[in-house]
């Protein structure tokens, strides 16, 4: 979505009812974050300011892309929305829309393609519940604040691969921080994790990538 003010009242919508939540503004920034992460849900705008959206949404189902995508546009014609939906796309909206119609097809959506699920996220000795958005270790409550907490579910739900500093910065304070000289808060807020992490009885599955960023995995550091 290349629109500020609609992209931020999505995230903040999102972010309230515990949802992860990343933003891309550009065809561009959407087909990198594509090839590095996995998401559940897209939220995919067609008109993009470097590119089309359906022409995004082509190249994701050609590269076997399993998340659920839902387009949002202002266009309301009925041949746009047969060909989003042609193309691959599982739901259409057109703008404006309500915030909680949207969070309603999310939730429809996802209870199709996991018709059992559970809001339990479990890695290991490590529980978080995306409801409450608590995170124990054997049981044990973490003491984590809210980045922390978001840091967590990112490196779980992203176990195994490597994430640069970039991204995780980019994850838990938006893609402003392409404009910062630095983003070396992200080791502070990695140091803290594995500290409540290691200090509540849990193993370390953080590890360094020197020079690049950190992995999460069984291995560890």
């Amino acid at each position: 979505e290349d629109h500020p003010e609609l992209a931020k009242s999505i995230v903040s919508y999102f972010v309230q009812e515990h949802y992860i939540c990343e933003v891309a503004t550009t065809f561009e920034k959407t087909r990198e974050k594509l090839e590095l992460f996995k998401y559940d849900v897209i939220l995919l705008d067609i008109m993009l300011p470097d590119g089309n959206g359906i022409d995004l949404l082509k190249m994701a189902r050609q590269d076997k892309v399993d998340s659920s995508i839902i387009i949002i546009s202002a266009h309301n014609a009925l041949d746009f929305k047969l060909t989003g939906l042609s193309e691959g796309a599982d739901d259409y909206i057109t703008k404006p829309f309500p915030l909680p119609e949207l969070h309603a097809r999310i939730k429809a959506i996802m209870r199709r393609r996991s018709p059992q699920q559970t809001n339990l996220l479990t890695f290991k000795d490590i529980t978080a519940n995306l409801e409450s958005m608590e995170c124990r270790i054997n049981g044990k409550l973490l003491p984590l604040t809210r980045k922390e907490t978001s840091l967590l579910l990112y490196l779980i739900n992203n176990k195994g691969r490597m994430l640069t500093r970039q991204a995780i910065a980019a994850h838990l304070w938006g893609d402003y921080t392409d404009n910062l000289d630095s983003v070396d808060f992200v080791y502070q807020h990695v140091k803290n994790l594995r500290k409540k992490i290691t200090d509540a009885g849990g193993q370390n599955y953080i590890s360094t990538v020197y020079g690049l960023g950190y992995k999460f995995d069984a291995a560890g550091a």
